[in-house]
Parts: structure tokens; C-alpha cells; sequence
């Protein structure tokens, strides 16, 4: 997993940055150097593919693990990071405004569309996001069934 994350009311995608964000030391106060956390997602994701596809995974393992609102946001910040809202439309067929809509704080996307777009960003990536399952001795752990990790694959 990436890091803890929360999303606000308005849709905000908050993230702990555990190492994106650098201190600079200035005499004897240590000043953290503030950034959008947007432009800083960006900028990763243009020169670390590792991170680019893990934010991928992240996203749609919020997904299925019933955390829709981190999910959505993490898959929206994917998109304009990566692919952008314009491009997707013209693979989906469907206008960027709904796009946008279907990834916002009170986008309810149909499976349907969900899937399709996720296509098109793992061919895009150039990966395969495969489910695993593990199964757990009943009998040894009494911890409850966690959620499947993913694997990805260059296609």
C-alpha cells in the first residue's frame, strides 16, 4: 500500500507524504517546504513509473475494498496525472465532464464504466492488474479474511 489516506467532504484526497515531502533547514528551525499535494503527485508520477503504477493498484484496491471515496480519488489524481481526462474520453467514448463527474466526490460510477476506463488505464500502463487470492487456515487464525493484495504485470 501507499500511504494512510482520508478524503475530505469536498472530495480532497489527503495523504500522509512519508518521504515525498522534503524539510529544509534554515539555522536551528527545520521549515517543512510546503507544495499542492497535486503538483507533487504529478511530478512523481512523470519520473517514477514504480509509483505511477502502484497509485494505480492503490486506487483499485480501495475499490474492492469497499473504501469508494479514497478509490475514486486516487484513480481521479491518476488520471490527470497521467493519461488526462481528454484522452480518456475519446478512448471511452464518453464526454470528459461525465468522466470527471464519475470520479468526483459524488460519482456513483456504474460497473460497467468503472471497468472500461480501468482497461484503457492498465493498457495505457502498460500493465495487467490481476487479482490474488489467499486463503487462511481457519483452524490457526482466528484474524479475519484480509483483503486480496494485487500483482501487476507488464503486458
Amino acid at each position: 500500500m501507499l500511504m494512510p489516506s482520508t478524503v475530505s467532504p469536498g472530495g480532497n484526497l489527503h495523504v500522509t507524504l512519508a518521504g515525498l515531502q522534503a524539510s529544509q533547514e534554515t539555522g536551528d528551525v527545520a521549515m517543512a517546504l510546503t507544495r499542492d499535494f497535486r503538483e507533487t503527485i504529478q511530478a512523481r508520477v512523470e519520473r517514477d513509473p514504480v509509483f505511477r503504477e502502484e497509485l494505480l493498484k492503490e486506487g483499485v484496491q480501495c475499490l474492492l475494498a469497499g473504501d469508494m471515496d479514497v478509490g475514486k480519488a486516487i484513480l481521479r489524481d491518476y488520471i490527470k496525472a497521467t493519461i488526462g481526462f481528454a484522452e480518456l474520453s475519446s478512448l471511452t467514448e464518453k464526454s470528459a465532464k461525465s468522466l470527471i463527474r464519475m470520479f468526483g466526490p459524488k460519482g456513483n460510477p456504474q460497473a460497467r464504466n468503472l471497468f472500461e476506463v480501468l482497461e484503457h488505464l492498465q493498457r495505457k500502463e502498460g500493465v495487467q492488474i490481476q487479482i490474488r487470492t489467499i486463503r487462511h487456515d481457519r483452524r490457526r487464525h482466528s484474524t479475519p479474511r484480509q483483503v486480496p493484495r494485487f500483482a501487476s504485470r507488464v503486458a
